[in-house]
């Protein structure tokens, strides 16, 4: 009989010493459990491996050394790695701590049910859990077909899980990444110029002359090479635009600020391409060879004066003409900076579009200081029969007519096919999560409970226990990336290049890499030929072989450059003939494709809601030494940054009578409270109508334990969100808070109880 799905915290079965408390019981020469106190050791008498970092979505490439006892001292980064230039920021030489994280996943942990019907995990070995998973996965195939199962991943070593997937005949592979971060972006951009901005972004920041950043916090997001060319550019003079409600790092070294008033971006980019199109600022000749629908434009936009948008955004019209000044004065060498995290409000594919829209008009893209034309190795996989074709996928879970521009799969919408509904014959019935914590990178906590309540089965792959590890029927404790091969690294950048990650030290305790345990599930499966390969390493040398390297040269080198195929790096410098992969065969200021479904073809403002009284938006963020939840636990990290604070403008402190330092607990407008307090920060670096903290704290499991219950979790007060129509991105700035000045539960043991 199926039974709901509660959540259960991982016991000293399957967590680290620390679960027993004994995670700093060390006695001078006798270490009963992992120290972090080490002698000195030179470099000489360590041993280098080359890595790639797993800290963040970047993944600069590195050294991993290990000293004569085996442990793991230290990484640094790869000089020949065009990601870091050698410099990795404080995540990356921090990831030692994952390695040596006492709170690890150890073992296999199977639910299990008492007579009682209390639920607990229980130690399970490889065998007999890889066996339980297979079985689940064989009845789900059975019973609803192999599209009922969906896998949820992020990481490179999801790479392996997704083709297992795929041979097992699922389309349902998604990252929240997507839904969540850079979707809008890649629409908008699409729709304009008929590709996306990939990642990492393809901005050629340390040749511009002119950066613009709306809402993007570079400084503090720590994407490697965009802070360093930043800082290049800085000593070189370039002008920093930031428009931001709160002066962040980005904006201390900007020669404007503009504290825009949230949710009205929009229309400050319809008045400064009001300004550039009126007073003849952009760039003719390349808009002449390049361009359709400038005179739709030009009309568009003929009432989005500056004087219009400081009624919206507060920002004043002479600073909205004077900017719009600094960007063509730089052109084509300038950069209106498309994000990363770009799912705030709903339109935002539209303003991805218009930001699209800002770069052409100055003529920035496929020129030097724009945005440069990247290109990658191509590694061939090794040889495996066609995957099965499957007979439906999500989008069947939804009216035919939704949707219809999204590129990749959707997490919220695998999250709402999952849910029973009678107008629904399909829908999601199992799900595989390997490395991302749902219940922190989806909004709307509720709806993902309610998804994973109603599953017939849950697995998760991870190295720490997370939220949703609480939730899971079986728990697969990978090894972390230090000890593991995976797949070679090819992003697309300025030259092509590849880079190699092999394990500098065993796997700890009875953990396992994610390729093992794709491969073992796919041979239960009866799905071996898909992975034809003995073991990774073979894999990985037939395919480097392939493009001219070797698995014994990349152990030596770590990171290998090859020429580019064609010299087009800016590949409309001089304006050469070019056709665009959009309808027109142009860049597409008026969008053919969104007309086509019915939507906006050019971008325009709408008003989006206010805080109710006593409320404030809620704006969030990141800090430089933590990755989202991922990093908190990481005892190098946490030491560096143990906790987030809100931060309150003075004349909302003083009208709320807060101080600096006073913990007050968060409840939003749909009465959710956050689960620990968090601490007040007064500063006039935020707005008075909004409030902001950094993303990733308030971690709600026990065994977790430095990082449980420091700080507040954004994520749990995001609890509406407006979604995007275009491509179904999940809007979350939304959402508005107050403050409880009195501790509205007994103890912290309340949270999960």
């Amino acid at each position: 009989m199926k039974t709901r799905r509660q959540f259960i915290k991982i016991s000293a079965a399957g967590a680290g010493a620390a679960a027993l408390g004994l995670h700093t019981l060390n006695v001078k020469g006798l270490s009963l459990f992992d120290s972090n106190e080490q002698e000195p050791v030179s470099d000489e008498n360590m041993k280098a491996t080359p890595t790639y970092c797993e800290v963040c979505f970047w993944k600069c490439a590195g050294w991993s050394y290990v000293d004569k006892k085996k442990n793991l001292r230290k990484i640094i980064g790869n000089k020949e790695d065009p990601h870091c230039q050698g410099r990795l920021c404080p995540r990356g030489t921090g990831g030692v701590g994952m390695y040596n994280d006492e709170d690890r996943l150890r073992t296999p942990l199977i639910r299990e049910i008492d007579k009682n019907g209390y639920q607990y995990f229980r130690k399970a070995s490889w065998e007999e859990a890889l066996n339980l998973v297979a079985s689940k996965m064989e009845k789900l195939r059975k019973d609803y077909g192999p599209e009922s199962l969906a896998l949820f991943s992020h990481g490179t070593g999801g790479k392996l899980m997704t083709h297992l997937a795929k041979a097992y005949g699922t389309p349902n592979i998604t990252a929240p990444s997507f839904a969540q971060c850079r979707g809008p972006r890649e629409v908008g951009f699409t729709a304009t110029y008929g590709e996306g901005v990939l990642s990492p972004e393809r901005t050629d920041i340390r040749d511009t002359k002119c950066l613009v950043l709306i809402g993007s916090h570079i400084g503090e997001n720590m994407h490697n090479g965009q802070i360093q060319e930043m800082s290049q550019v800085l000593d070189n003079g370039a002008t920093i635009i930031t428009v931001d409600p709160r002066f962040s790092t980005a904006a201390s070294h900007s020669k404007y600020w503009l504290p825009i008033k949230p949710a009205t971006d929009l229309a400050l980019l319809l008045a400064w391409i009001n300004v550039i199109i009126e007073e003849k600022l952009y760039d003719e000749p390349y808009l002449k060879k390049y361009a359709f629908g400038f005179d739709e434009l030009k009309a568009h936009v003929k009432d989005k004066t500056p004087e219009w948008a400081y009624g919206i955004t507060t920002i004043e019209p002479e600073v909205i003409r004077r900017t719009a000044r600094e960007m063509a004065a730089a052109a084509p060498s300038v950069i209106v900076h498309p994000g990363r995290h770009v799912t705030w409000y709903g339109d935002d594919t539209q303003r991805s579009r218009a930001i699209a829209i800002l770069n052409a008009l100055l003529g920035s893209w496929g020129r030097r200081g724009g945005f440069y034309n990247p290109e990658k190795v191509h590694l061939p996989n090794y040889p495996y029969p066609p995957y099965p074709k499957p007979k439906r996928s999500w989008r069947d879970a939804f009216p035919k007519d939704k949707y219809k521009l999204v590129t990749e799969v959707l997490s919220s919408g695998i999250c709402y096919a999952s849910i029973p509904n009678p107008d629904m014959d399909y829908r999601m019935h199992g799900w595989i999560v390997y490395g991302t914590n749902l219940m922190a990178s989806l909004p709307e906590q509720q709806k993902t409970l309610e998804a994973i309540h109603n599953l017939d089965f849950l697995v998760v792959i991870d190295t720490m226990p997370m939220d949703i590890t609480g939730y899971a029927d079986v728990v697969l404790p990978e090894c972390t990336y230090l000890e593991r091969y995976d797949p070679i690294r090819t992003s697309p950048h300025r030259e092509p290049y590849i880079a190699l990650r092999m394990p500098a030290a065993k796997p700890k305790y009875d953990t396992k890499p994610g390729w093992w345990i794709a491969k073992q599930l796919a041979h239960k499966l009866g799905l071996d030929d898909y992975f034809k390969w003995d073991n990774i390493e073979e894999m990985l040398d037939w395919q480097l072989k392939k493009v001219g390297s070797s698995l014994e040269e990349m152990k030596r080198i770590g990171v290998k450059k090859f020429p580019r195929e064609y010299k087009d790096l800016y590949n409309l410098q001089g304006l050469p003939d070019y056709e665009f992969n959009t309808n027109t065969g142009k860049i597409e200021l008026y969008s053919t494709e969104l007309a086509a479904e019915g939507f906006e073809p050019l971008p325009d403002y709408t008003h989006h809601p206010e805080p109710p009284e006593g409320y404030y938006r809620l704006n969030y963020g990141r800090a430089p030494m933590h990755t989202f939840s991922r990093t908190v636990n990481n005892h190098n990290l946490w030491d560096l940054k143990k906790e987030n604070n809100v931060w309150v403008n003075p004349k909302v402190a003083d009208l709320w009578e807060l101080k600096n330092g006073q913990e007050v607990w968060l409840k939003n407008q749909d009465g959710i409270i956050s689960s620990f307090p968090v601490k007040v920060r007064v500063t006039e670096r935020i707005r008075w109508d909004s409030v902001y903290m950094v993303h990733g704290f308030g971690q709600t499991d026990t065994k977790l334990t430095r990082a449980f219950g420091h700080g507040a979790s954004d994520s749990e007060l995001v609890s509406k969100i407006y979604e995007d129509p275009v491509m179904g991105g999940t809007g979350m700035r939304s959402n508005f808070v107050t403050f409880l000045k009195e501790n509205p539960r007994k103890n912290r043991e309340e949270v999960k109880a």
